[in-house]
């Protein structure tokens, strides 16, 4: 009854816009810069999450004008002449607005702030196409028995993996869950086709259990239930690798992480238009505002049903297509993109889509159960000449959760990228104080080919045990002269009480820098002796409350904290 009435609905609203958009014009409207708005990076809590604010400020990223909603001034001003708006992106700082009579278009784009106007009809019209979605069209599900496996579990393992095993032993993340390492406080959003039974499905009784489905959104169709039977499944599979937890059968990478289900790609097989590079974009907006740490996008675009649309080889140089812009963007505030390279190794594309293309987006390729490289793992280089992808993991038989219950084994780079972005929450649990970008680096130097990358496994298939071993190793290098910072009270008011261990005597001087990265207060040549040592840091009465990042340096090694006034 519901799966039918929700078929109606979806019809009649494609049915109703098909029908309006013979009588009106879609065009994008770009705009040059979102001054005088009401908003402020100085105020960043109005418009994203403390988590979100904390990220930047472990990473020394600084608010830019790109964090800010689009200037609502000047959506006013369009809707006033009669446009309506169909999607606004803050990143883009574009909107793509319908209008019934083409003279209000003469009027919007002599506005001022109007950089950039154009007719997109195209992305709203819909043609009959004997085409078919390349990204999921590739990829093959087959039916495992429910054996469970638990003769070749040992009681050393910190969870019984079944079948699993393989997918988490090969890259070595198996090694760390007996460390701890389970993904426990990181948040991994999921951008995909819909997230179909997860409500119910076994496989995730754990999450449901325990809070870590963090919250969903549907930006295809606003307001709609991602876990719709109705609705692909291809999400939920994904999801299964990273946090699924069917002991004997799948432990997924990430048991243990928080879970952030967006759904941005329709998931028909008859619906591939540039559109849903725009709902990509949207959603990762959404997971930076609420603060997760990692996406993972086991999606990509190539061709569409409109062969008009379609990109060429020539637009994957990182910088040309909507989805890798937002992709970039999403990298560039410090968020982990793991992005699936594609299943177009043995067709006539063959080279990676987008956003893989992007060169601050993680690019996993597939290979299969004995590390060969899988033969439709799409390859590089970009098309400026960058090794793509950057690792690889299982995508042949990669153990999955299916419908209506049990495991199956999937194949696609679809399944290799989660194996990836859920060990590397647990690689990012056991060291917080790396960016993005640095732990990227250490999981590629990990790779079974680090010495020699190609285009086909890029650095090869990573030891999560070794990254972890790099990263760690690279803060012992540093010997921490000083360690153990506590600052209190919180929230602070006119001063702030600072506890640190010293290992010897040293100099240091302290920082404080507000959430765009400027620093508003700072001690110079404090000394520091063997031991513990307390610092007041007083005159801080004329800093606004907020969350501040407090730094302290001796001129080579530098450590960090979260205060808040």
């Amino acid at each position: 009854m519901i799966k039918g009435l929700f078929t109606f609905l979806f019809t009649l609203f494609i049915v109703t816009l098909a029908t309006a958009q013979q009588d009106s014009y879609v065009y994008s409207v770009k705009f040059t810069d979102k001054g005088n708005s009401a908003y402020s990076i100085s105020r960043p809590l109005e418009f994203l999450s403390t988590k979100s604010v904390e990220r930047r400020l472990l990473q020394q990223i600084p608010l830019t004008e790109s964090d800010l909603p689009v200037n609502p001034d000047y959506l006013k001003s369009i809707s006033t002449i009669g446009a309506e708006i169909l999607y606004k992106s803050k990143w883009l700082n574009l909107v793509i607005i319908k209008v019934l009579d083409k003279s209000g278009i003469d009027q919007i784009s002599k506005k001022p702030f109007v950089k950039e106007i154009k007719p997109a009809d195209h992305l709203y019209t819909r043609h009959s196409s004997h085409r078919k979605k390349p990204y999921f069209d590739a990829e093959v599900i087959e039916k495992h028995s429910m054996k469970q496996n638990t003769g070749d579990y040992k009681s050393g393992r910190a969870f019984d993996y079944g079948q699993s095993f393989n997918q988490a032993q090969m890259i070595a993340v198996d090694q760390l869950h007996n460390m701890g390492f389970t993904g426990r406080g990181m948040s991994i959003a999921v951008l995909d086709a819909g997230f179909n039974s997860v409500n119910t499905l076994a496989a995730f009784d754990s999450l449901r259990t325990n809070g870590q489905i963090l919250g969903t959104k549907d930006f295809v169709t606003p307001g709609n239930d991602v876990y719709n039977t109705s609705i692909s499944t291809h999400g939920m599979m994904v999801l299964s690798i990273m946090g699924g937890n069917l002991p004997g059968q799948l432990i997924g990478t990430a048991p243990k992480a928080s879970y952030w289900l967006l759904r941005s790609e329709d998931g028909r097989p008859d619906f591939e238009y540039v559109i849903e590079e725009y709902y990509w974009v949207n959603a990762a907006e959404y997971a930076d505002s609420v603060g997760a740490d990692i996406i993972n996008s086991s999606l990509g675009y190539t061709t569409f049903l409109d062969p008009a649309e379609d990109h060429t080889y020539e637009d994957m140089d990182g910088n040309t297509t909507v989805v890798t812009i937002g992709a970039d963007m999403a990298a560039s505030k410090g968020i982990l993109v793991v992005n699936s390279a594609g299943n177009s190794g043995s067709n006539e594309w063959q080279y990676i889509g987008a956003p893989a293309d992007g060169d601050s987006v993680f690019t996993i390729g597939a290979v299969d159960p004995a590390g060969v490289y899988a033969a439709f793992s799409s390859r590089g280089p970009t098309y400026d000449g960058r090794i793509k992808p950057d690792v690889t993991a299982q995508g042949v038989s990669t153990i999955v959760a299916t419908i209506p219950s049990g495991v199956a084994g999937g194949s696609g780079t679809s399944f290799s990228s989660p194996v990836i972005a859920g060990a590397s929450a647990c690689l990012w649990q056991a060291n917080p104080t790396f960016s993005n970008m640095e732990l990227l680096n250490a999981i590629r130097m990990s790779g079974s080919q680090s010495s020699s990358p190609d285009n086909f496994k890029g650095w090869g298939i990573p030891n999560f045990t070794l990254a972890n071993n790099l990263l760690t190793s690279s803060m012992l290098q540093l010997q921490e002269p000083f360690s153990g910072i506590n600052a209190y009270p919180v929230p602070f008011s006119g001063k702030i009480n600072i506890e640190v261990e010293s290992s010897s005597w040293c100099i240091v001087d302290l920082k404080i820098f507000n959430s765009v990265g400027s620093p508003v207060a700072e001690m110079e040549g404090v000394e520091l002796n063997k031991g513990k040592n307390l610092i007041v840091f007083n005159k801080l009465e004329r800093i606004p409350k907020g969350i501040y990042m407090l730094q302290l340096s001796d001129g080579y090694y530098v450590t960090t904290a979260k205060i808040i006034k």
